[in-house]
C-alpha cells in the first residue's frame, strides 16, 4: 500500500513539473539560477530564446549576461544585482539587451536569494520580455490622461487606432505623419533650443529585395530601425518615412562634434551585416544631416535631404552635412539639369568635329563628333559644362542620340556638296547600349554602312557584360557600324573583355599619351598596348596629341591614327565641310601631279628607247 502511494506521489510530482514547464513555455518566461560561489549561470531554453543565443546548453559562461546588456544599462543592472546580493533578499531589475542582430529588447528580471543545505548562496529567478510594454508606455505618456474609469476601454481602443495611423506597421517606428507633427511640436517647445535632423537612406536594400525576396527586405528594415533607435536617446525621435528611408530628430544636440559622433555611430551600426536565416545580408547607408535653432528649423527636413543627395552623389556610404553653399550649388545644378533635359528636343545639342589622321601620311581618315550645347543665354558650352550633370541625371542617352542624328544630317549635306566624308565616331552611353529597342531605332535612321563608328567607354565592356548589351553590339556590327573603345588604358578594361568585344579600333587614353615625349617607360607602355592590339587585329588611335613631337613618337611606335589639338581643333559643321573640301582638293592635286609626272616619265623613257 505504501509503495502504491509512493508511486502515485511520484507521478503527481512529475505531472506537476510538466504542468509548470508548459506554463513557463506558454508565458515565454525564462528561468535562471546564479551560483554565487562558483560564478556559474544556469539557463533554461526560454532564456536562450530571450537572448537570441541560438544555444540549448543549460550551463552558460558567467559573462554572457553582462556582454548582452546595452552599454547605457550595464551600470544600473549590475548595481541592482549587487544590492540584492548584499541584502540577501529580493532582486528586481529592468534593463535593455542588444541581440546578435543589433535589435534592442527590454527585459524584466526578478529573483530571490537562497542558500542550499550546504550553505552555498545562489539566486534563482525568472526573466521575460517587456519591450512591447515599454514601447506602449512610452506612447501612452504622450496621450491625454484617461479622464474617467468607464472610458478606459474606449480610450485604449482610440490609442491603438491612433498608433496604427501614426506608426509604420513593419518596424513599429513613427511614420511621416507622426514625424511632421512631432517636429512642429518640438519647434514650439520652449525647452528645446536646437534641433538636428539625420536623414538616412539604406544602400543595397533594392538588391536584397530583388535577390532574397521581400521577407529579407522586411528583416533588413526591422534591423535598421532597431539599430538607429539604439543610437539615440529617449528624448529623440526616429521615424520611417519611406521604403528604405529613415529620419531621426535629435533634441538639444547643439555641439557639432557630438552630432558628428551620433551620425557616425548610426552609420557604423548600419554597415553591419544583417542575419537572415543562414545568410548575412550586406547593407550600408547614406546620411545627410542638418541642424539649427528651433526658430529657423522649419526647413530642416528639406536641408537634410539636400545633404543626403550630396552623400549619394559623392558615391554613397558616407555622411554629409548641409551648408548654404551646398544648397546654392545644388539649386544651380538642378536648374541646369532642367534646361539640359529639353536641350535635345529643342535642337540645342550639336556636334563639333575633330579630325583623325593617318599617323604617317597625315591624311584625314576619320572624324569624332563631340557634343556641344548651344545654350540660349550662355552661348556655346563644351562638354565640361554639362556632361557630368547629364550623367548624374540620366540624360546621356538622349544627348548621344541627338548628336548621332545631327552627324548623319551633316554627313548627308557634305555628300550633297560632292564631298566624300570619312567615318564619323559618335559616343554611345552604357544606358543607351542597354536599351532593348536600340537596334530598331538605329535601323530607322538608315545609317549607311561604314559611315559611323560607335565609341564605347572602357567601363561598358567589363568581363561580365549584360546580355542585352552583347546582343546590341552584335546588331550594331551587322549594320556596318564599327565599334571603338574610348579611353583605353584608364584602368577598367581587361584583355578578356577586349577579346569578347572584338572592336575595330581602340583609342589610347590621353593620360597615357601625354608623357610619351618625356618618359621612356610610358613609351614602352603605349608600345605594349599597340602590340596587343595588333595581335588582336585591332587598329590604334592615339588621342590627346598636343605637339608635333607627340605625333612623331606615336607614329614611330606604331599608332595607326592620331587625334588631338596638334592635329586639329573641334570645329563646326561648316568649318569641317571647308576643311574636308580643302583636303579633298589637295588630294586631287597630288593625284593629278602624280599622273602628269608618270606620263612625262613614260614619254621620256620611250624617246630614249627609240
Amino acid at each position: 500500500m505504501a509503495e502504491a502511494t509512493s508511486g502515485r506521489s511520484e507521478e503527481e510530482f512529475q505531472d506537476l513539473l510538466r504542468r509548470l514547464e508548459l506554463a513557463l513555455e506558454a508565458s515565454q518566461i525564462g528561468v535562471w539560477q546564479h551560483n554565487i560561489t562558483e560564478q556559474e549561470l544556469l539557463w533554461d531554453p526560454q532564456m536562450h530564446k530571450l537572448y537570441g543565443t541560438g544555444l540549448q546548453e543549460r550551463k552558460v559562461p558567467s559573462d554572457v549576461w553582462v556582454n548582452a546588456l546595452h552599454p547605457d544599462d550595464i551600470e544600473s543592472a549590475v548595481r541592482d544585482f549587487d544590492m540584492a546580493l548584499e541584502r540577501k533578499g529580493f532582486y528586481n531589475s529592468q534593463f535593455r539587451i542588444i541581440l546578435p542582430g543589433g535589435e534592442v529588447r527590454h527585459l524584466r528580471s526578478r529573483g530571490h536569494y537562497y542558500e542550499d543545505a550546504e550553505g552555498a548562496p545562489s539566486f534563482i529567478g525568472a526573466e521575460w520580455d517587456v519591450t512591447a510594454d515599454v514601447l506602449l508606455n512610452r506612447e501612452l505618456t504622450s496621450q491625454k490622461a484617461i479622464a474617467e474609469a468607464r472610458a478606459v476601454a474606449l480610450e485604449q481602443s482610440r490609442a491603438r487606432i491612433e498608433h496604427a495611423a501614426d506608426h509604420d506597421y513593419l518596424t513599429g517606428l513613427p511614420n511621416r505623419r507622426y514625424f511632421d507633427r512631432r517636429l512642429a511640436e518640438l519647434r514650439k517647445d520652449a525647452s528645446v533650443e536646437t534641433l538636428a535632423v539625420v536623414h538616412i537612406d539604406l544602400n543595397g536594400f533594392k538588391e536584397i529585395n530583388d535577390k532574397w525576396g521581400h521577407a529579407a527586405g522586411d528583416a533588413t528594415l526591422q534591423s535598421a530601425a532597431a539599430r538607429i533607435s539604439g543610437a539615440i536617446t529617449a528624448n529623440d525621435l526616429v521615424a520611417r518615412i519611406g521604403g528604405d528611408e529613415f529620419v531621426a530628430v535629435l533634441v538639444n544636440v547643439g555641439d557639432i562634434e557630438r552630432l558628428e559622433a551620433i551620425a557616425s555611430d548610426i552609420f557604423s551600426r548600419l554597415r553591419r551585416d544583417v542575419r537572415f536565416g543562414n545568410e548575412m545580408l550586406k547593407i550600408g547607408a547614406s546620411i545627410g544631416v542638418a541642424t539649427g535653432q528651433t526658430s529657423s528649423a522649419g526647413n530642416l527636413l528639406a536641408e537634410s535631404d539636400v545633404a543626403l543627395f550630396q552623400a549619394k552623389k559623392l558615391g554613397r556610404n558616407r555622411v554629409e552635412f548641409f551648408t548654404t553653399q551646398l544648397q546654392s550649388d545644388l539649386q544651380a545644378e538642378r536648374r541646369l539639369a532642367d534646361e539640359l533635359r529639353l536641350a535635345p528636343v529643342l535642337r540645342q545639342i550639336e556636334p563639333f568635329y575633330q579630325i583623325q589622321v593617318d599617323a604617317r601620311s597625315r591624311r584625314i581618315v576619320g572624324l569624332e563628333a563631340l557634343a556641344r550645347w548651344r545654350h540660349p543665354e550662355r552661348g556655346l558650352l563644351s562638354p565640361v559644362a554639362f556632361l557630368k550633370v547629364a550623367d548624374e541625371y540620366g540624360f546621356t542617352a538622349e544627348i548621344d542620340a541627338a548628336v548621332l542624328k545631327r552627324a548623319l544630317a551633316d554627313r548627308a549635306a557634305w555628300v550633297s556638296q560632292g564631298l566624300s566624308p570619312p567615318r564619323i565616331a559618335v559616343n554611345i552611353s552604357g544606358r543607351r547600349l542597354a536599351d532593348p529597342d536600340l537596334i530598331v531605332g538605329l535601323r530607322a535612321l538608315r545609317i549607311p554602312r561604314d559611315a559611323i563608328a560607335f565609341e564605347l567607354v572602357e567601363t561598358i565592356f567589363l568581363d561580365e557584360p549584360d546580355e542585352v548589351v552583347l546582343a546590341n553590339i552584335a546588331g550594331i556590327k551587322e549594320m556596318g557600324i564599327e565599334i571603338e573603345i574610348d579611353d583605353f588604358g584608364s584602368g577598367h578594361a581587361s584583355l578578356i573583355g577586349l577579346v569578347k568585344l572584338k572592336p575595330k579600333r581602340l583609342k589610347i587614353d590621353r593620360q597615357l599619351v601625354t608623357a610619351v615625349t618625356v618618359s621612356e617607360e610610358q613609351r614602352r607602355l603605349v608600345g605594349s598596348i599597340i602590340e596587343i592590339a595588333r595581335t588582336l587585329n585591332v587598329e590604334v588611335v592615339a588621342e590627346g596629341v598636343e605637339s608635333e613631337d607627340h605625333a612623331r613618337i606615336l607614329a614611330e611606335i606604331g599608332c595607326d591614327e592620331l587625334q588631338g589639338y596638334a592635329i586639329g581643333n573641334p570645329s563646326s559643321e561648316k568649318e569641317t565641310a571647308a576643311l574636308l573640301k580643302s583636303a579633298q582638293a589637295a588630294s586631287h592635286s597630288r593625284f593629278s601631279a602624280h599622273v602628269a609626272a608618270h606620263a612625262t616619265g613614260s614619254a621620256g623613257r620611250g624617246s630614249d628607247h627609240s
